[in-house]
C-alpha cells in the first residue's frame, strides 16, 4: 500500500508540474506576441497606425534611419538618461544609508519611523503630484519645469523604499560589526567598507530599481512639463506619447514602434546581465523587527 500511494503522488506531482509547464509556456506565448508585434511593426514600410496584415507587406529600416536623423529622439534619450543615472546614484545611496541605519541602529523612534515610512511607501506618488509641483515652484521659482525638478521628484522619496534593502542588510552577521569595533572602527566605516563590500546583491538590485523608475515613468513628467513649448526639453516617453496623438499617430506610428524598441534594448540587456544578482537582492533576506 505504502508503494502504491507513494507511485500515486509521484505521478500526481508530475502531473501537475507539467500542467504548471505548459500554462507557464502558454502565458509566455501571450506575453510576448505585443513584443514581437511591436518589433515587426517597427520595420513595416507602410505608413500609418493600422495594417490589415500581422506582418509587414514591405520590410525597411527607414523607421530608425527617420528616428535617428529626423526627429529629436536622441536628444529625448539623452535626457532620460541624466535624470536616470544621477536620480539612480541620489536614489542608491539614500535607500542603502537608511536601510543600515534601521538594520544596525537602535534608537526610540526607530520602528514608529519604519512603519510610517513604509504607510507612506504604499500610496501610489501621483496622488502627491499637484503638492509637489507647487513645493517645485517655490524650491525653483525659475526652473521648476525642467530636468532638475525631475531628479528632484525622482530622488525625494527614496529612502520610503528601504524595506527590501534592510531585510537584507539584517542576514549579515552583526558579529563583524562588533569585530570592526573593537578594532576602532566608526559606523560610517562599517557601513562603506565592510558592510556594502558584502551587499553586492542588494547594492545591484537596488541600481536596476532605481534606474528603471525614472526610465520608464511618463505620469510625473507629463505633469511637471505640462505646458513646456520646448519640446529638446522632453524625455522619450513624453515625447515618445505626443506621436501618438491624433494628428500625428498616422505619421508616427512605425516610427514610435522603431522607437519604443531603442528605449527597450538598453534596460533589457542591463536586466539579463544583471539578473542574477536582482534575485538574489530579493531572496537575500527577511525582514526582521
Amino acid at each position: 500500500m505504502d508503494k502504491k500511494k507513494t507511485g500515486s503522488l509521484k505521478a500526481a506531482r508530475t502531473t501537475a508540474s507539467a500542467v504548471t509547464h505548459v500554462v507557464l509556456t502558454a502565458l509566455g506565448i501571450l506575453w510576448l506576441i505585443p513584443l514581437f508585434y511591436l518589433i515587426v511593426q517597427s520595420f513595416r514600410a507602410e505608413p500609418g497606425a493600422w495594417s490589415s496584415t500581422f506582418f509587414p507587406k514591405t520590410w525597411t529600416l527607414d523607421n530608425y534611419r527617420r528616428l535617428f536623423f529626423e526627429t529629436q529622439f536622441v536628444q529625448w534619450y539623452l535626457n532620460t538618461l541624466l535624470v536616470a543615472v544621477i536620480s539612480c546614484a541620489i536614489t542608491t545611496i539614500f535607500v542603502l544609508m537608511v536601510s543600515y541605519a534601521f538594520s544596525r541602529i537602535r534608537f526610540k523612534a526607530r520602528k514608529p519611523m519604519m512603519n510610517v515610512m513604509l504607510i507612506l511607501g504604499m500610496f501610489p506618488g501621483f496622488m502627491s503630484m499637484t503638492a509637489v509641483y507647487f513645493l517645485l515652484k517655490i524650491l525653483l521659482p525659475n526652473h521648476f519645469q525642467s530636468l532638475a525638478s525631475l531628479i528632484i521628484v525622482y530622488s525625494a522619496g527614496a529612502a520610503l523604499s528601504y524595506y527590501v534593502a534592510k531585510g537584507f542588510f539584517d542576514t549579515v552577521p552583526k558579529t563583524l560589526d562588533e569585530a570592526a569595533r573593537l578594532d576602532g572602527a566608526t559606523n560610517a566605516q562599517i557601513f562603506w567598507k565592510i558592510i556594502l563590500p558584502l551587499s553586492k546583491p542588494i547594492i545591484i538590485y537596488t541600481i536596476l530599481i532605481s534606474f528603471i523608475a525614472p526610465w520608464c515613468d511618463y505620469i510625473f513628467v507629463s505633469f511637471i512639463m505640462s505646458g513646456v513649448n520646448d519640446t529638446s526639453m522632453y524625455t522619450v516617453s513624453l515625447g515618445m506619447y505626443k506621436w501618438l496623438e491624433r494628428e500625428m499617430i498616422q505619421q508616427y506610428f512605425t516610427t514610435f514602434c522603431a522607437a519604443a524598441v531603442v528605449v527597450a534594448v538598453p534596460i533589457t540587456a542591463l536586466f539579463m546581465w544583471l539578473q542574477r544578482y536582482y534575485v538574489e537582492g530579493i531572496t537575500g533576506g527577511s525582514v526582521k523587527g
